[in-house]
């Protein structure tokens, strides 16, 4: 069987890890969370990028930042997982949803602004598949009326929008590494500050509401608490399984890439003749093979597909469930708008296998019993 996902593994994970045992520094902030913060804040522009326990708790530090209280409004897509919507949730912010693009299953941006009230304090953005959502025109939107913008980029780490790195285009940042996003350490996230005005309080949030960091850059003589916190810090050995595969980046970009590429061409037949829809990728995107999707026709025709490819030995799955139609989306939100594509198009979407390191014969079997399905 062809599994859908394996998480990366470059072969100096351990011995990275090993280091940080005989270092006596395994909880947070030790020397591999410190270079992984380093290699993201070059690589990326950004004078500040902090590792956190999940991508869902760089979300939550970012609606903290945001300063989201009880009966605030934040707008989203409905299409996305559900930490996006957990983290405001948290803060007794409602919910509202908008649809998304066909092409890109990102927000609209042209639904947004009809959906802001007096109540509206921020929008999250997610960009799905390492695809950028139309970032300026939503930051022009934002700045018109005042609000903070989250940029969900768990999904979108090294991936550009306008030559910009995904997770540095809004006011706060957030990257996942999940076992299953295209690096890794096992349970880990990072939120990134586009500037250093939220420096401060984001530290104390991620120091369970304490100035720790001050004390340790030796600006004031003790710590103590200070504020709203929680335990952000992921240990030092999960930041040392990261730095291995931040070391081999490219590497890990490059194979992906390959596969994501060997996808597109040996199915664009198949789109050709209007069998397949194949992902679309705007002209101002550079994407990140983070995953490659096909549409089917229809939900039914999405199902049996599945069933095909794993009676083939191809494990191959859908994605999500919109939040607006799940019981707590209906408990904590509502849709503005007509649901024009957000049930439809997460009904036809499917996802093909597609990991660091998946084998050529494996995936010319993917391919081949996709074109299977269609009796080619």
């Amino acid at each position: 069987m062809i599994d859908f996902n394996i998480p990366p593994f470059t072969g100096k994970e351990l011995e990275y890890m090993k280091i940080a045992v005989a270092d006596k520094k395994i909880c947070g902030d030790g020397q591999f969370t410190k270079k992984c913060q380093q290699w993201m804040n070059e690589r990326f522009g950004v004078p500040a990028t902090y590792l956190t326990t999940s991508g869902t708790t760089a979300l939550e530090m970012a609606a903290l930042l945001s300063n989201i209280e009880p009966g605030d409004e934040v707008i989203l897509p409905s299409y996305t997982f559900c930490s996006t919507a957990d983290a405001f949730v948290q803060r007794g912010a409602k919910l509202v949803f908008v649809d998304i693009r066909p092409d890109t299953m990102n927000i609209d941006e042209t639904k947004i602004e009809q959906a802001i009230t007096e109540k509206t304090r921020a929008i999250a953005v997610v960009d799905y598949a390492g695809v950028a959502c139309e970032i300026d025109t939503i930051m022009a939107i934002a700045k018109k009326h005042g609000l903070s913008v989250v940029e969900d980029a768990a999904q979108g780490f090294g991936s550009f929008y306008k030559g910009r790195p995904l997770g540095t285009l809004c006011d706060f940042g957030c990257y996942s590494f999940h076992e299953t996003k295209n690096l890794s350490m096992g349970e880990g996230g990072a939120i990134v500050l586009p500037t250093l005005e939220h420096r401060d309080r984001a530290e104390i949030y991620r120091e369970k509401g304490t100035d720790r960091s001050k004390f340790f850059r030796g600006q004031v003589d003790k710590y103590t608490w200070v504020d709203y916190g929680s335990s952000y810090l992921p240990s030092d050995l999960n930041a040392a399984y990261l730095w291995a595969q931040l070391e081999c980046y490219e590497t890990i970009y490059n194979d992906r890439m390959n596969t994501w590429n060997r996808y597109h061409e040996a199915l664009r037949p198949l789109a050709d003749e209007g069998l397949i829809e194949q992902p679309t990728i705007p002209d101002e995107c550079v994407h990140n093979a983070h995953m490659y999707y096909i549409k089917l026709k229809d939900l039914n025709e999405r199902s049996a597909m599945i069933r095909h490819l794993r009676e083939c030995g191809v494990l191959a799955v859908f994605h999500y469930i919109p939040l607006h139609s799940a019981p707590a989306g209906l408990k904590f939100g509502r849709f503005d708008g007509e649901d024009v594509y957000t049930t439809k198009e997460s009904e036809r979407l499917l996802r093909l296998p597609l990991y660091f390191g998946l084998a050529e014969k494996d995936r010319e079997k993917v391919i081949s019993s996709v074109f299977g399905f269609f009796g080619k």
